[in-house]
């Protein structure tokens, strides 16, 4: 009896850790998707600037 009640401790200890593992992975997916999401938008605002997307040279001495 003691072994099939550590077993379903141990089954929901698992359960639990999965839960836990899929909940981090879908915020981190969140933050990326967010992350692309806001870099998309100010990069169509930047396309609208008088700023040049050229290379800079370092300034001389």
């Amino acid at each position: 009896m003691y072994e099939y009640e550590f077993q379903q401790l141990r089954v929901a200890d698992l359960i639990r850790r999965a839960d836990h593992e899929r909940q981090a992975r879908d915020a981190v997916r969140a933050r990326r998707t967010a992350r692309r999401e806001a870099a998309e938008s100010s990069a169509e605002h930047e396309s609208h600037s008088r700023r040049s997307r050229g290379q800079r040279s370092a300034r001389t001495a």
